[in-house]
């Protein structure tokens, strides 16, 4: 109750303090321009203007810094709303990246469907890759119904893909040539000039994709980047299929033979479309 008494006495004297205040104030503006201020009267303007000047301090004061609080909420929705638009810029900018991106690599397919013309094939997306076994086999959208079979050739632009392991009626797994454990080895031959070195893939290697070829009998010299095709051997692959190119050569262990290691032209890493190959014949 005392408290609530004292409050209301701080109040009222503040309203007579404004009231003196603003009576000063009339009292300073009705004062003449142009004749001389009497002592009481200076006193008067002086006192009104001061006590004018003490209570609009803080009020400007208050005033100026909720200018500048709104100018920098302006400024914060502003950085918003073009951090928004750039974000937005980004996504379109990837999302038309890899438009392009698959545009190419169709791009790339009709041409290669171009070259392939003396032989069947089938376009097919790649829509399943287990990432635990990402070097091993892909699943495509092509299968029975599609005319696929199990051992047709699987190639892309760049070269060699792999091989149809098992087919059902809409989809079909690929075991990729880059599988580690590859079961059958494939017979490939290094062009020298007019010539050729034959060997078979024995392995393949996931640190700088590569293949080692081995058992190379002939007494030719293989130079480095020479190209490595398969030779139509073992009714699988078709002859001519480019598997990459020979980046070194030594001997075998017993010095019979030569060891050709040879890096793969596929990218093993951005695989997304590919075609499914066999001989006109079957």
């Amino acid at each position: 109750m005392y408290r609530k008494k004292e409050f209301e006495k701080r109040y009222l004297l503040i309203i007579v303090i404004i009231l003196i205040a603003i009576l000063l104030v009339v009292l300073s503006v009705a004062l003449k321009k142009d004749r001389n201020l009497s002592i009481p009267e200076k006193i008067v303007k002086d006192s009104g203007t001061f006590i004018v000047n003490v209570i609009s301090s803080p009020l400007n004061f208050v005033k100026e810094k909720l200018r500048e609080n709104k100018e920098k909420n302006d400024i914060y929705n502003k950085y918003k709303e073009l951090k928004q638009k750039q974000q937005k810029i980004n996504s379109i900018e990837a999302e038309n990246n890899n438009l392009k991106s698959e545009v190419k690599k169709l791009k790339n397919t009709l041409e290669l469907n171009t070259i392939l013309s003396d032989k069947v094939y089938k376009n097919a997306t790649i829509v399943n890759r287990n990432i635990d076994y990402w070097y091993d086999e892909v699943t495509i959208d092509k299968g029975k119904k599609n005319g696929i079979k199990k051992d047709m050739a699987v190639i892309n632009n760049d070269g060699l893909v792999g091989k149809i392991t098992t087919v059902s009626n809409y989809y079909s797994t690929v075991k990729l040539l880059a599988n580690e454990n590859m079961s059958d080895k494939i017979s490939v031959k290094i062009k020298i000039g007019n010539e050729y070195a034959y060997g078979l893939i024995s392995k393949y290697n996931a640190k700088n994709n590569s293949y080692t070829v081995d058992g190379i009998s002939e007494n030719l010299k293989i130079s480095k980047g020479s190209e490595v095709v398969t030779t139509g051997m073992g009714d699988i692959f078709p002859s001519g299929l480019l598997v990459g190119y020979v980046t070194k050569v030594t001997t075998d262990n017993f010095d019979l033979s030569k060891v050709a290691v040879v890096e793969s032209s596929v990218d093993f890493n951005n695989l997304d479309y590919v075609s499914v190959l066999k001989r006109k014949d079957k």
